[in-house]
C-alpha cells in the first residue's frame, strides 16, 4: 500500500495535498514489485494484457502518478524518475514497464490541459490513468455547441485496457477555438476497443485499437498540439518546472522498458551460466567458457551504453525545464537519436545474450525468448524506426530544420 504522509499545503495552490514521495522511495517501490511482475509476465504474454494484480499493484504503489500534478494528488516527478522507475519495472516485465511509461506520459499530456480538464480526470481518482497515441489525426470531427463530436479510430493504443481516459489527435478544422491538430481527452467508458493487438512481442501491453463513434468532447478537453510539442507553454500553462516539452518525455515512456528487459536477460544468463554445460567443449560449465564471458562483456557494455544515452536524454529534459528554457531543434533532434540508439543497443544486447545462452533460450518455457520478443517489437516502435531519427539529427547537424520532414521533433 502507499506510504502515509502528513498533509501539507502545496505552495502553488490553496488545496491541501500530501508531500510527494522522493525519487528514491518511488524507485524502491518499483524494485519491490519486480518478483510479482516476473511471476505474472508469462501469463500477461498469453492473455495479451497485464494481470489485474500487476496493474493494480503498480497503481497502488503510486507509480501511475509520476507525471500527475501535485495539485491533484500526483507526484510531479522529474524525467529521471520516470526513466529509473520504468527500467526497474522492466527488470520484472517489459510489457508492464511499457504500459506504466505510456500511461504516465498520457498523464503528462493531461497536466498541460486547463485545470477544468485536470479536475475532471483526477478529481474523482488521483490514480486515474491516461492512454494516448500520437498516430494519424482523426478527421471525423464535427462542430457542436461548446466543443466537437468525434468519430474515428486509433491503433496501437498501449495501456488502453488499463486506462480511465484516452488522449488522441484530432484534425479540428472548425468549431470552437483555433483550427489545426489538437489533443483530445475522452473517457475510456465512452469508447470501444477493437481486439487488434496480435503481435509477436510486447503482447501484455494490450495495444489495441480505440474507437470513437459520435463522442462529444467539450472545449476544455481540447488542446492545440504544436504548442505542446514545441514546449511553447507559459508559466500559467505549466504548474511544475519540467513540463516544457513533449518530445523527450514521450521517448522516455518507452525506452525504460527496453533497458530493463535487457538488464533482466543479462542477469538471467549470468545466473544460469554456472549450471549450464558449455556444449562441445571440455569446460565444466558455461561460466568457465571464454566465449560466454566475451558474450557477457559485449552485452553488458551495450546495455551500459544504452543507459548512458537514456540518462543523457532524461538529464537534458530536466536541465532545460529547471532553467525554464525550451530545447533548441538540434537538442531535440539529438534526443530522438538518443532514444533510437537506446532501442538499437537493447536489441543488439538481447541477440547476443540469446546466442550466448544457446538454442534452449527459444523454448516457449524459457523467459529469455519472451524478453527477446518484447525487445525486438518494442525497439521497432515508429518513434525509433524507418531511419527518420537519423535523418532528423543529420539535418540538424548541417544547420537545416528537422521539422521540415517530421513534426515529432
Amino acid at each position: 500500500m502507499l506510504t502515509t504522509h502528513a498533509v501539507t499545503t502545496d505552495p502553488e495552490t490553496t488545496a491541501p495535498t500530501a508531500p510527494a514521495p522522493e525519487s528514491a522511495e518511488l524507485l524502491a517501490r518499483a524494485r519491490a514489485l519486480q518478483p510479482l511482475l516476473w511471476e505474472d509476465a508469462a501469463q500477461a504474454d498469453r492473455i495479451r494484457r497485464l494481470t489485474d494484480r500487476v496493474a493494480g499493484g503498480i497503481t497502488e504503489q503510486g507509480l501511475m502518478r509520476l507525471m500527475t500534478p501535485r495539485r491533484v494528488g500526483g507526484h510531479g516527478s522529474d524525467a529521471r524518475t520516470l526513466l529509473d522507475v520504468a527500467i526497474a519495472l522492466g527488470r520484472g516485465c517489459s510489457s508492464a514497464a511499457w504500459v506504466t511509461g505510456v500511461l504516465n506520459v498520457g498523464n503528462f499530456v493531461v497536466s498541460l490541459f486547463p485545470e477544468a480538464a485536470q479536475d475532471e480526470v483526477w478529481g474523482p481518482n488521483p490514480d486515474a490513468r491516461t492512454a494516448q497515441v500520437l498516430g494519424k489525426p482523426a478527421h471525423g470531427v464535427e462542430p457542436a455547441p461548446g466543443g466537437v463530436v468525434v468519430t474515428g479510430e486509433w491503433a496501437y493504443m498501449s495501456g488502453s485496457l488499463h486506462a480511465e481516459w484516452v488522449g488522441v489527435l484530432l484534425a479540428k478544422g472548425s468549431g470552437a477555438g483555433a483550427p489545426g491538430v489538437h489533443f483530445a481527452l475522452m473517457p475510456r467508458h465512452e469508447l470501444d476497443v477493437k481486439d487488434t493487438w496480435h503481435f509477436a512481442g510486447m503482447r501484455g501491453t494490450g495495444s489495441n485499437t480505440v474507437v470513437a463513434d459520435g463522442v462529444f468532447v467539450p472545449e476544455h478537453r481540447l488542446r492545440p498540439y504544436l504548442p505542446v510539442l514545441n514546449g511553447e507553454l507559459t508559466v500559467g500553462d505549466s504548474t511544475t518546472p519540467y513540463r516544457n516539452s513533449l518530445t523527450g518525455i514521450f521517448s522516455l515512456g518507452l525506452i525504460g522498458s527496453l533497458v530493463g528487459g535487457a538488464e533482466s536477460a543479462l542477469h538471467y544468463v549470468q545466473e544460469k551460466a554456472p549450471g549450464r554445460p558449455a556444449a562441445g567443449s571440455t569446460y565444466p560449465n558455461q561460466a568457465e567458457s571464454p566465449t560466454l564471458q566475451l558474450y557477457l562483456a559485449e552485452a553488458a557494455m551495450k546495455i551500459d551504453s544504452a543507459k548512458l544515452h537514456a540518462q543523457r536524454l532524461a538529464g537534458s529534459i530536466d536541465e532545460h525545464a529547471l532553467a525554464g528554457r525550451t530545447a533548441d531543434t538540434l537538442t531535440r533532434a539529438r534526443s530522438r537519436m538518443d532514444s533510437t540508439r537506446v532501442a538499437e543497443l537493447c536489441r543488439e544486447a538481447a541477440d547476443v545474450l540469446l546466442t550466448a545462452y544457446g538454442t534452449s533460450a527459444f523454448h516457449e518455457g524459457n523467459p529469455l525468448q519472451r524478453i527477446w520478443r518484447d525487445i525486438h517489437v518494442g525497439s521497432r516502435h515508429a518513434g525509433f524506426g524507418m531511419g527518420i531519427p537519423q535523418q532528423l539529427y543529420g539535418r540538424a547537424l548541417v544547420g537545416k530544420d528537422p521539422r521540415e520532414i517530421s513534426l515529432l521533433v
